[in-house]
């Protein structure tokens, strides 16, 4: 705004003075001039002490008026609070003196420009602005309607504005500029408009008026008008003030319009300049009118923020959002905001849409328990609903692809009658669920859903597969005839298919023969076997059938044809290549190969210090040597054994063995030690008969006879008859213990311990005694039982308790002290089995106990006894993972879990892959951890709290990436359907952080 002061360098006095005249020097005057060129120098306080002697002077009337006006204008000038008074008093005083008007000027526009536009307006009322020339009377009126505009009395402005209007000085521009904003405030369009329009043709105004005019059209709904205006405006490279404002105006007409191209361009030009925010309704109309173009993802930019509250404009925003997802194929993104449209009820139809899309996006996405889901409250709501026949349809297909297939088993008996695609799927789901019955050793549950799948035959291979299992799930539960008919109505059905599980059947019905001792039978099966496999990339089974096959040639005492199986897997590099070298061997001795025979023995020795069968071997080695009587070496190898594996079930038999070797050579000393060794540490074991009889013998040799009878009372002792009361009581503990009567079976074991404490079945009476209480529960008194057996001699019941006291303590948590115990069990395991218990005991020991290294190496040794126990892979590759992590071995560990991932669909492939997708949230990869978790999680929902906490680090993602709507959506549907409480409740305290 411009504003221009009056000047006061001439007030309208004149005075005839003469300055040089020496009258002038003793005269009023000179005193006057002093005053005013104090006044000049803004030396108010002086110059207003100097009017106070001045008006003691004589002067004349004009000299006191300049005297007067002078100290008037000082006191202002100094905020005197007699400063208004003092000009009013001098305006009052002198009429119509022609400085009374500079007068009022002067005290208006002190005021006005100190902004005290009440005290202004009074100084400006005493001015009589007809006496004033165009130019000071136009700039009054217009400060005077100022002053009442900036005081909000528009109506007392308007008048002075219209008079400044029509005198056409400059200040009239700002009149019009301030009339025509009056008059759009009063609603008085024409009038506006027509002031606006002539204060824009001043360089000023131009660049303010169009905001105004552009506001008051928006106002009015006068769309057209307002783009015919504005359009021009922006497009003319003008400065404009506020132009974003106008891209906003221009942006509602456009949409109004349905101009969506226009009115997105203008809604992103008001976006961008980062100058206000839009409402909510306005975000809303900018994903529409973007969404409208095509233009997806900025669409989805605008409606994430309109749907992040809970009312009618968040529903329609969420379902534009979802369907903005779909065109952008980003399917997770989509069923979330369909979701969030589904969970409202403002609008009914678009309630109905969402809930359907809802399901089939989840199903575009794979998820098929939560499009099944979505199905099923679709068809449950609206059953005349538009959608409902491409529903019913979607429903079967997702039915075939959902983990949860007894649920999907309940929604198919539902349907009485059964359309073709259904009935295959009926085949399909309930085969599924068989395999999750089978994996989780229910095996009756298993066979009962292989019937129900066999009841819709539709898909000839999976009725092949579906008897391969019944012959595998009788074979586990030992029903070998019921496995054999199995085995053979698939190997029937497949005589005209390809199918593998042919082949998975001749192996099958092969162990089935075999566990029955239907040798010749059995022979058949792995013949076959293994000669369609042999040339194949993928062997499968190969391996193992080969040294079955070798063992059935064995058994049927065809000991060349038994021979060349066993070569042929060692030239082959069998996976049991030990096992093969130690029944060569056998086969050999069998006939009479002795040296070929120890020479395969000695490599098995050598090369596999951790194989089962080295004892074995050690053991024959020593009879082989017996027969070619070479007792030296028998005895060598022999003590070898005693040595190396005191634990060892053949340290009797290798006892009596050396005693026999030493009988031999007449070292009769070291014959009557080992006999003794036998009956004091082994008084039960099959060998105690003989060794009381050597002894005897041996005794009598060395005229030492008088020392047997001590140890023929303790072998009495031992053995007592079959009518003893002691043998009677520790067979009558045995029956209830092998009849699973726990309860009883203690109490009977510690009355025979405290009757016969020396007994010489107290190694198996103490390991019965603890089982008894691990089997009841009470692991603590187990522990006793255990840890009295551990003092005892060396013997497998010792070697049982060692492992029953490992995983006490494993149970107990006492990791430290469960690994001695453990590791001894892993170290004298006699079966593949009892070797992966301990390594899944040791595993969880190394890592409470921070040895990861060990955890990895012990993982690695159980990935290679797969199938023995079951999950026992998947607990030792998330095992082997988390020890990677913890070792910072991030990219070795997410091998890791990949492999788990795929090829477990268990509780431990579910933990895998939430600790996958953390790794690469961890890494910044947020984007890569929502994609595995989408791709991959459908097949974990079963198990809730690690399927669970994947969807709570989805939402942490899309916090990072800045999708809080996606994370408050997940965080809501977690909420929802979590089955796991600790989930829910992690999901509800996020959810109200985020809200």
């Amino acid at each position: 705004m411009k504003y221009h002061l009056v000047l006061l360098a001439s007030l309208g006095i004149c005075l005839e003075v003469n300055a040089q005249s020496t009258v002038y020097q003793t005269s009023p005057q000179r005193s006057l001039d002093e005053q005013l060129e104090l006044f000049d120098k803004q030396l108010f306080s002086a110059s207003l002490i100097d009017n106070q002697q001045i008006q003691l002077l004589p002067l004349s009337s004009e000299q006191s008026r300049s005297g007067k006006l002078h100290a008037a204008m000082s006191a202002l000038q100094l905020e005197s609070p007699d400063g208004p008074g003092l000009m009013k008093s001098y305006i009052l005083e002198n009429g119509n003196h022609p400085t009374v008007a500079t007068a009022g000027l002067y005290m208006g526009d002190h005021f006005f420009f100190k902004r005290n536009y009440k005290e202004a307006l009074e100084g400006y009322a005493l001015v009589d602005s007809e006496k004033l020339d165009t130019e000071a009377k136009a700039d009054v009126l217009f400060k005077q309607g100022y002053a009442y505009f900036q005081l909000n009395e528009y109506a007392k402005a308007a008048p002075f504005f219209d008079q400044a209007k029509g005198l056409g000085q400059p200040i009239s521009y700002d009149a019009y500029y301030y009339s025509g904003y009056i008059a759009l405030k009063d609603g008085n369009t024409q009038k506006a408009i027509a002031d606006l329009q002539i204060a824009a043709q001043s360089n000023y105004y131009s660049g303010k008026v169009p905001y105004l005019l552009a506001a008051m059209y928006y106002q009015q709904g006068s769309y057209e008008e307002l783009i015919s205006y504005a359009e021009p405006k922006l497009t003319s490279g003008q400065s404009l003030d506020r132009k974003e404002m106008i891209h906003l105006y221009l942006a509602e007409a456009y949409f109004a319009k349905k101009n969506f191209a226009k009115a997105a361009e203008n809604y992103d030009a008001f976006v961008n300049a980062r100058k206000g925010e839009l409402t909510r309704e306005q975000v809303y109309k900018g994903g529409i009118a973007q969404f409208e173009i095509q233009n997806y993802q900025r669409a989805a930019d605008y409606l994430k923020v309109s749907a992040s509250s809970s009312d009618e404009l968040g529903q329609a925003s969420s379902y534009y959002l979802g369907h903005a997802y779909l065109k952008l194929d980003n399917f997770q993104f989509a069923s979330t905001s369909f979701k969030a449209a589904a969970n409202s009820d403002f609008n009914k139809e678009i309630q109905e849409e969402a809930i359907f899309n809802y399901a089939k996006s989840n199903l575009q996405k794979g998820s098929f328990q939560a499009g099944i889901s979505g199905l099923d409250e679709y068809i449950e709501k609206y059953p005349s609903g538009k959608y409902r026949s491409e529903a019913e349809t979607l429903l079967s297909e997702a039915l075939i692809n959902t983990s949860d297939y007894l649920r999907a088993i309940e929604q198919m008996d539902k349907i009485s009658n059964k359309s073709p695609r259904i009935r295959e799927a009926y085949q399909k789901v309930a085969f599924y669920q068989a395999m999750v019955y089978f994996r989780d050793q229910k095996y009756p549950g298993a066979l009962a859903y292989l019937d129900k799948s066999l009841a819709y035959p539709v898909n000839k291979d999976m009725v092949l597969e579906s008897h391969f299992w019944k012959g595998e799930i009788y074979s586990a539960s030992g029903d070998l005839n019921a496995a054999e008919k199995s085995y053979k109505t698939a190997l029937d059905m497949g005589r005209t298919t390809s199918s593998a599980y042919i082949n998975k059947s001749l192996y099958g019905l092969g162990y089935a023969y075999y566990n029955s001792q239907k040798y010749p039978q059995a022979e058949q099966q792995f013949k076959t076997y293994t000669d369609r496999m042999r040339t194949r990339n993928d062997k499968e089974n190969y391996d193992d059938a080969m040294l079955r096959l070798g063992d059935c040639y064995y058994v049927q005492k065809r000991f060349g044809e038994a021979e060349r199986i066993f070569q042929e897997a060692i030239s082959e590099r069998n996976t049991g290549v030990d096992y093969a070298y130690f029944r060569l061997a056998v086969v050999q001795n069998f006939q009479s190969n002795n040296n070929a025979a120890l020479a395969n023995l000695e490599r098995l020795i050598s090369n596999y210090p951790n194989s089962l069968y080295l004892e074995d071997a050690m053991y024959q080695r020593g009879q082989i040597f017996m027969e070619e009587t070479r007792y030296s070496e028998a005895a060598n190898s022999f003590s070898d054994l005693i040595n190396k594996k005191p634990n060892s079930p053949f340290v009797p038999y290798a006892l009596e063995g050396r005693a026999v070797a030493n009988f031999s050579m007449q070292n009769y000393d070291q014959t009557v030690r080992d006999y003794r060794t036998i009956l004091d540490q082994h008084p039960n074991s099959a060998s105690s008969e003989t060794a009381l009889k050597g002894l005897q013998e041996t005794l009598a040799l060395e005229g030492r006879s008088g020392e047997f009878s001590g140890y023929l009372e303790n072998y009495k002792n031992s053995n007592p008859g079959g009518g003893s009361v002691q043998s009677l009581e520790f067979e009558a503990a045995k029956s209830l213990y092998f009849e699973k009567n726990y309860a009883q079976a203690t109490s009977a074991f510690e009355n025979y311990l405290r009757s016969y404490p020396q007994t010489s079945q107290k190694a198996d009476a103490l390991y019965f005694l603890g089982d008894s209480y691990f089997q009841l529960g009470d692991k603590d008194q187990a522990l006793v039982s255990f840890k009295q057996l551990e003092k005892e001699p060396a013997s497998p019941q010792r070697i049982r308790a060692m492992h029953r006291i490992g995983s006490i303590e494993l149970e107990k948590g006492n990791y430290a002290q469960a690994i001695p115990y453990l590791e001894t069990s892993t170290q004298n395991a006699r079966s593949k089995v009892e070797e992966a218990e301990a390594l899944e005991g040791l595993l969880l020991a190394y890592f409470e106990t921070q040895k990861y290294n060990q955890v990895i190496s012990t993982a690695e040794r159980l990935e290679t006894l797969d199938g023995i126990l079951p999950e026992s892979k998947p607990k030792a590759l998330l095992n082997k993972a988390k020890a990677q992590l913890a070792l910072n071995r991030r990219d070795a560990a997410e091998v890791s879990l990949a492999i788990l991932v795929d090829g477990f669909k268990t509780v431990q492939g579910a933990e895998g892959l939430y600790l996958l997708a953390e790794s690469y949230s961890i890494q910044g990869n947020f984007e890569q951890s929502n994609e595995t978790i989408f791709e991959m999680s459908g097949p974990f929902a079963d198990f809730g709290y690690w399927y669970g906490n994947m969807f709570l680090l989805l939402a942490d993602n899309y916090q990072k990436l800045g999708e809080d709507f996606q994370a408050k959506a997940t965080l809501e549907s977690v909420v929802e359907n979590a089955t796991d409480p600790e989930i829910k409740a992690k999901a509800q305290a996020k959810l109200q952080s985020l809200n």
